[in-house]
């Protein structure tokens, strides 16, 4: 059967950078080159970055990603590659408007492309607002195999453009793609590239972009499945790899051309003789899968790290309470960016206890962080004073003297403010708009109370496994969760506990269940009508927080948005028995 050495570049792009994206290309096909590959594919959008957002509309950016695709394949050709296959995802445009295209370069052209029908400037694309059938295939023969690419979500559809390029007759399908990360994603994809490769009838190599754009953040986690569904090999997650490898494929040889399947399907032959028969690489192992911690914390830390860095930033600073969610921002920084890009400000009050000042400079000594102490309390009585404060009024104020001190060091020294709230508090507005919500990055905007927990407990247990000193103190840990706004202060004066609570949201935020769903799985009309009532009160301070990586299907800010201005609410209904 005819051999095919292909490497799938699982590559960190950074949007709008064409000319250092374009140098990372050639850089890893020079790499893939000396591995002695023959067919090199790159993710989606790879050339400009993504998501690209409303850059999609932009005539210029549009003619700019076009032409820095025109002038690669040159690039490749000075560069000893031109004798190789290369496959780009780039954004292209026509009298239509912008298209997700994906370009095969060899020989210092562009010898064919594939230009999905329209790109909106979606976040995340939707394939079924975008998609049409009538756009054209192109089949490359290639060493004698038969070579067809898809973007994405072509693989979400049955009977879609892969179906197609099966009818066809293809020997390889690549699919690119720019695959954000949610937890247990990993388990859907592999099976969805094993269906395809089955509907195909030809194995699929997948390739997914790795690193962090804004909210978004990609795990890589890029393979290859037999025509039989077989996984044969897989990339590790959220780190760049070039995955390598031989396949053995059976020529299927066909000459189908014309409209297959509602698509038009060309063909090319760049080479029609299959390659001499050489001795194959040792199969490339099969990455293990990440526990559902450290997959979360690896998505956490890869989203902060390429937040800062490819904004410019080349610190962090952020209030260390004591508590446990700076406490876990504080320990992803630290593993992030490294300690000494790490700037921790503990700020007391007059109701701040002993344990919280003390439990904070034992973080700080444990992971190794600068550390500063800069008490409130004569900021915090000179508006006390002069306006009068009390009760609430006389909380929040301590919160927005903290975070007016943050933002002047930001100011001073260029450090990047971190906001430590999670999600949900976010949910339920348990936070102070101009106060703990200041800041340009949330790392754990998207991660609910629990799991602060449980990552905080995953990631000293890790440490120690390693031999390492654990880096969130255990009384951080342990210690009831409290603002420490007033004497005595603990969070469940104001909040359900938050096992209880998290289970409620997780129905109401990530499932969208109405009151008499909820009430219907079994909670506590009261406890519903409390919950339902502070998430839509809080629409308007969610609307103000700062981005933060997202985990889950439903992150504020980017998948789950409500009207501030909004009447409707979650009634009491008579639920049937």
């Amino acid at each position: 059967m005819p051999q095919l050495r292909i490497a799938l570049a699982q590559v960190n792009a950074c949007v709008g950078d064409l000319a250092g994206n374009a140098d990372l290309i050639v850089d890893r096909t020079r790499q893939a080159v000396r591995a002695g590959a023959h067919l090199v594919v790159f993710p989606e959008l790879m050339l400009t970055g993504y998501p690209v957002e409303d850059l999609a509309l932009r005539k210029s950016f549009a003619e700019a990603s076009r032409a820095a695709m025109d002038a690669l394949p040159g690039r490749l050709a000075e560069a000893g590659c031109g004798d190789t296959l290369v496959v780009v995802g780039y954004l292209d445009r026509d009298e239509v408007g912008p298209r997700n295209a994906a370009a095969f370069l060899h020989g210092g052209r562009v010898v064919a492309r594939y230009a999905k029908h329209h790109l909106p400037n979606y976040g995340v694309f939707d394939e079924a607002r975008y998609f049409k059938p009538g756009d054209r295939l192109p089949i490359l023969r290639w060493h004698g195999l038969d070579v067809g690419v898809v973007i994405c979500e072509d693989i979400w559809q049955d009977g879609g453009p892969v179906a197609a390029l099966g009818q066809a007759g293809v020997d390889l399908v690549l699919c690119i793609n720019g695959s954000p990360y949610e937890r247990n994603k990993d388990d859907v994809r592999g099976p969805l590239v094993a269906k395809r490769a089955a509907e195909a009838g030809a194995p699929m190599a997948y390739v997914n972009l790795v690193g962090a754009q804004d909210e978004l953040v990609f795990d890589g986690d890029s393979l290859v499945c037999g025509r039989d569904g077989v996984l044969l090999a897989r990339a590790p997650q959220f780190v760049e790899h070039l995955l390598v490898m031989d396949l053995d494929l059976p020529a299927g040889g066909s000459d189908t051309t014309g409209r297959v399947g509602g698509f038009e399907v060309s063909r090319l032959t760049l080479d029609a003789e299959p390659l001499p028969v050489y001795e194959p690489l040792p199969a490339p192992p099969v990455a293990e899968p990440l526990s559902d911690e450290a997959e979360v914390w690896s998505a956490l830390v890869a989203g902060l790290r390429d937040y800062v860095r490819k904004n410019g930033f080349h610190s962090v600073v952020m209030g260390l309470s004591g508590g446990i969610d700076s406490a876990v921002c504080a320990a992803l920084a630290v593993d992030a960016l490294g300690a000494d890009a790490v700037h921790g400000v503990s700020m007391p009050s007059s109701y701040s206890s002993s344990h919280s000042r003390s439990d904070a400079a034992e973080l700080a000594r444990r992971t190794g962080l600068h550390y500063q102490v800069q008490p409130i309390v004569d900021m915090v009585d000179v508006f006390v004073k002069q306006l009068g404060l009390t009760g609430l009024a006389e909380e929040n104020i301590q919160a927005r003297c903290r975070g007016m001190t943050l933002m002047a060091l930001s100011n001073q020294y260029g450090h990047l403010v971190l906001a430590t709230g999670n999600k949900t508090e976010l949910a339920v507005g348990y936070s102070t708009i101009y106060g703990d919500a200041v800041g340009g990055f949330a790392p754990i905007k998207d991660v609910p109370k629990t799991l602060v927990w449980q990552l905080a407990r995953w990631r000293n247990a890790a440490a120690e496994k390693r031999g390492e000193l654990p880096p969130i103190p255990e009384n951080t840990i342990s210690k009831p969760p409290s603002a420490e706004l007033r004497p005595g202060q603990l969070d469940t004066d104001s909040l359900p506990p938050y096992e209880l609570l998290d289970d409620v949201l997780d129905d109401y935020v990530e499932g969208d269940r109405g009151y008499a769903e909820l009430i219907a799985a079994g909670f506590d009309a009261e406890l519903v009508d409390r919950v339902v009532r502070m998430v839509d009160a809080a629409e308007y301070k969610r609307r103000q927080y700062p981005p933060g990586t997202k985990i889950t299907f439903k992150a504020f800010g980017r998948d789950r948005r409500l009207p501030i201005t909004n009447a409707w609410r979650e009634h009491h209904v008579t639920v049937p028995r």
